[in-house]
């Protein structure tokens, strides 16, 4: 047994990597040209491009701007419709040139390209694409040339593109080469389910596509090897078998895992199978694929069941973009995206409304957030669907990338075909007839799972649209109703709920007096009381839940602000009040955090619900009213607890407690105070729970804004060229107590092995760029990322602005 483990061991990790014939991955991250508009016979080989710009992938090209100050608000005020052109020689390694193995297969494989790509090498169109929000391969090895340079050129154009955010454009998701013996395991090959689970043992089973680029029957076999989540070989076993010509010769096998750790959002316990392909005794492949095991499902009448145990889905959904970055993915901004969300409480994510980048879900596996996959928002050029577009050629391709590429992660839950579509809800020009293909399509692909659609036309429910997939998603209000009444077999997700805006550190007086009260300043007042019509506060959606236990969850909209649909400040709204359209916002104000990341006030009124163990105690607004003194400004208090008692320089205001049976579900999830005469000075707030007091905060008057404060989320990053630190600047008074109102400007400086990659504020008016030296403060913060080089050494940022003291913050890079 021993002399097994010992060989095993040898084998996995030393014959493998040597294997001349195996399996090689590239990430073509640098090296590349880009050139933004059109380019005459920029796919020829021996086109000049040494004027164009360096630029590594993943790259957005419109982040960069200008902004235009009159522009679409909609989508961010950028340019990001257009042509762009990307060029890159491709380094083969042993293969090039003159030493490529005649047998062996090469791919592309783009994870995202914005949009409608088209791939040349070598001067000949090797490939293309439509949708750019899904990942896609093509086959390249016909068209290189041993022993000469082997030019690789992509061209993106979104000029036909349609969107309702800001879509970002160009290469922004990674690209790489992939090497393969003829015969290999094709391209998302590797099909992992756990049918049978109980407290003993768990049976796995394994089904592995092979792809045969010779025309002989090939003799193979495959080995699987199991490891565990501490990385224990928990089980093997062995396959033979025949492969053909082409893809898709399938080999199922079966193992029985003891004692199995559970996948959940608590326990995001991963296991691993590392697949070993042989011809006759020959290992000529290897994959390794992650894994999770857990049972879950549906009831109609308690939600969401995973692991035998109901779990409240406490959800938001996320646009992809990533604030200050823009559209161009980077797997440290969004691990710290998923980790503010965690800390809040947050369980799931819905990918509003597109397929995410791969990286994303093995994060949300390892970090442990249940993940609502969807697909598509319309059916129409938003998804790259233009009037000559075949539909079922189109769903079957994008539908087959989309769940062989995603099947195997642990955290989805369930697949979306779809947000908001009227002309599939009400059934025109055949929607029932695209919904049946595209949901049977997802059933044929992954039986494991259950199928939805995200509905916003409740009157539509009448169509039962609904008897097409398996659980209600509805958007908005309690839409669900209806369908539920005429459906009470399925489960009901909020797909997306709340929708409340507001604007980090700004707060207006009086309070509106409807949700809908929206004022010429073109902020929203950050007291958390604002929708739009068709949405609702975040504490309905509480209190929904609380009465209607068969709801499965929420997807709060959104979890973050992002780059585009401005509600309620957009084009339309400032021309209707007779302003231009240079006065409509560009960023979004639904987040529960800002876009640099910093929390609203609404993160603690989440938290407070959300994380119902944790100590939360959060005051608002400011206590900094000069010109106020004696007005009465409302406070309130949102907490864990279930009363809380506010002091004024030690002067008690009173106790408050929550209502849990009112009608008014403010009421029921905050404490308000809304007869307090400012006076400068120290609120406090002293938290109960069940006549025990658990925390306290306080709230401070400061003085005139003295000194810069830099907090950096990591001091320590790797030296790799892309990890990144968020740098907090904040305004404070001589005492050290935040400065609510600071506006100053601010200088970035940078020295040592780094740069700046984005900078901003969080201020959906402002209408500066995000990569810049300069940034002012928006309610006494601001936010600076920065990138690492690939040295070692010591990063310094440097911020500065008249009168006030500077602050250096140094980041080390290993």
């Amino acid at each position: 047994m021993i002399l097994k483990k010992l060989f095993t061991i040898a084998f996995v990790l030393v014959l493998i990597p040597l294997l001349g014939s195996g399996r090689s991955v590239t990430v073509l991250r640098d090296g590349w040209k880009f050139a933004r508009g059109h380019q005459e016979n920029a796919w020829k080989p021996d086109f000049d491009d040494s004027k164009w710009q360096d630029v590594s992938i993943p790259h957005d090209w419109a982040i960069e701007g200008p902004v235009m100050a009159d522009g679409d608000g909609d989508t961010g005020k950028l340019p990001w419709q257009g042509e762009g052109w990307y060029r890159k020689r491709l380094e083969l390694g042993s293969m090039d040139p003159g030493s490529m193995d005649p047998g062996s297969v090469v791919y592309l494989l783009f994870d995202g390209v914005m949009a409608s790509p088209e791939v040349y090498v070598n001067g000949k169109l090797a490939g293309k694409w439509d949708y750019g929000y899904n990942s896609f391969f093509i086959d390249i090895t016909g068209y290189l040339q041993p022993g000469s340079a082997n030019v690789l050129a992509v061209h993106a154009d979104t000029r036909n593109h349609e969107s309702r955010w800001y879509p970002g454009a160009g290469i922004y998701r990674k690209v790489s080469m992939i090497v393969m013996n003829p015969v290999h395991v094709d391209i998302w090959g590797t099909c992992v389910t756990t049918p049978e689970i109980n407290d003993r043992e768990a049976r796995v089973k394994v089904i592995t596509s092979v792809g045969v680029q010779q025309s002989t029957v090939q003799e193979i076999s495959i080995r699987h090897i199991i490891f565990d989540p501490q990385g224990k070989e928990v089980a093997e076993v062995t396959v033979p078998g025949k492969a053909y010509w082409g893809s898709g010769n399938e080999l199922a096998a079966e193992a029985v895992i003891p004692a199995p750790q559970l996948w959940d959002p608590d326990h995001p316990a991963l296991y691993r199978v590392l697949t070993i392909l042989f011809r006759g005794k020959e290992a000529v492949d290897t994959v390794e694929t992650p894994f999770g095991i857990r049972t879950m499902h549906f009831t109609a009448d308690s939600g969401f069941q995973l692991n035998g145990k109901r779990v409240q889905l406490r959800g938001v959904n996320l646009h992809h973009d990533q604030g200050l970055l823009g559209a161009a993915f980077n797997v440290r901004a969004a691990e710290r995206q998923l980790e503010i969300m965690k800390s809040m409480g947050c369980n799931a994510i819905r990918t509003s409304h597109n397929m995410p980048a791969p990286e994303f879900l093995d994060l949300c596996d390892r970090m442990g957030f249940l993940v609502f996959d969807e697909a598509f928002d319309k059916w129409d050029r938003k998804v790259d669907i233009g009037p000559a577009t075949d539909f079922a050629e189109f769903a079957q391709r994008n539908i087959r990338n989309f769940i062989l590429r995603d099947r195997n992660h642990p955290s989805v839950f369930i697949w979306s075909v779809g947000n908001e579509m009227g002309d599939i809800q009400n059934n025109r020009d055949h929607g029932f007839d695209k919904l049946r293909l595209m949901v049977g399509l997802v059933r044929l692909l992954d039986p494991t799972r259950p199928v939805t659609m995200a509905c916003d036309d409740q009157k539509s429910a009448v169509l039962r649209h609904f008897d097409y997939y398996d659980v209600h998603s509805w958007n908005y209000g309690q839409r669900y109703h209806l369908a539920r009444q005429l459906a009470p077999g399925k489960s009901v997700i909020i797909s997306e709920s709340a929708s409340t805006v507001s604007t980090r550190g700004f707060y207006e007086l009086p309070l509106p007096e409807t949700k809908t009260d929206f004022t010429n300043s073109l902020q929203v007042s950050s007291y958390d009381l604002n929708a739009p019509a068709w949405a609702e506060l975040s504490d309905d959606d509480f209190m929904w839940q609380q009465e209607e236990t068969y709801v499965a969850g929420e997807f709060v909209w959104t979890g973050f602000d992002y780059i585009g649909e401005p509600t309620p400040y957009n084009n339309d709204w400032v021309r209707e009040h007779g302003l231009k359209d240079e006065n409509a916002s560009r960023l979004s104000y639904f987040g529960i955090v800002d876009l640099c990341g910093i929390p609203k006030d609404r993160y603690y009124l989440y938290k407070s619900c959300w994380k119902p163990d944790e100590t939360t105690v959060h005051i608002l607004p400011h206590w900094n009213w000069a010109g106020k003194e004696g007005q009465m400004i409302p406070v309130f208090v949102y907490t864990n607890g279930d009363s809380a008692e506010l002091f004024l320089n030690k002067k008690s205001l009173g106790m408050r407690a929550k209502k849990p049976l009112s009608e008014n579900s403010i009421e029921r999830f905050r404490l308000m105070w809304s007869d307090v005469p400012y006076e400068p000075g120290t609120l406090t707030a002293v938290a109960y729970k069940n006549g025990k007091a658990i925390g306290q905060e306080e709230m401070k008057t400061a003085g005139d804004p003295n000194r810069l404060k830099l907090t950096p989320d990591r001091t320590v990053i790797r030296a790799d060229g892309s990890d990144l630190t968020y740098i907090l600047i904040e305004a404070t008074d001589k005492k050290g107590n935040p400065c609510p109102l600071a506006d100053n400007p601010l200088e970035l400086k940078v020295s040592g092995p780094g740069n700046i990659a984005g900078a901003g504020n969080g201020n959906p008016q402002s209408m500066d760029g995000f990569q810049s030296n300069f940034v002012k403060l928006f309610y006494g913060k601001a936010m600076v990322i920065i990138r690492s080089g690939k040295i070692k050494g010591t990063i310094e940022m440097t911020v500065s602005s008249p009168g006030l003291t500077d602050a250096t913050a140094k980041i080390k890079t290993e």
